[in-house]
C-alpha cells in the first residue's frame, strides 16, 4: 500500500474542510506531529484512528483509499461529484447530459 498516496488524500481533505492540522488532531484526539506523520506517509494508521479521521473529515474510507483499493467506487463517484458541483448550473446540465447519453449508447 502506497501510504503517500493515503496521506496525501487525508491531507487534501482536511485542506477542503480548512481544518489546521492541529484542529483535525483536536477532532481525533491526536497530536499535530501524528496528523502530520500521517499526511506524510511515515506511518500506517491503526483502523479506529483511519475511521475517525474519515468521519472528522467527513469522507468516505474509499475516499482516502481510492487509488490503493481495487475496487473503490464511491471515492470516484465522490470526487466526481465534488468537480460536477463546482461548475455552474448550466454546465452542470450539460455535462450530465453527455454522461447519461455516453451510458445510453453503451460507450462503456
Amino acid at each position: 500500500m502506497d501510504l503517500k498516496v493515503v496521506g496525501q488524500r487525508t491531507k487534501s481533505a482536511r485542506e477542503a474542510k480548512n481544518l489546521t492540522q492541529e484542529e483535525l488532531a483536536a477532532l481525533v484526539n491526536l497530536s499535530p506531529t501524528h496528523v502530520s506523520v500521517i499526511e506524510r506517509g511515515l506511518k500506517v494508521t491503526k483502523l479506529d484512528t483511519f475511521v475517525a479521521i474519515a468521519n472528522a473529515l467527513d469522507v468516505s474510507a474509499d475516499t482516502l483509499l481510492i487509488d490503493v483499493v481495487a475496487h473503490s467506487v464511491t471515492g470516484v463517484t465522490n470526487e466526481l461529484t465534488e468537480k460536477i458541483e463546482k461548475l455552474p448550473i448550466k454546465e452542470q446540465k450539460n455535462f450530465i447530459g453527455m454522461l447519461y447519453y455516453q451510458i445510453d449508447i453503451g460507450m462503456w
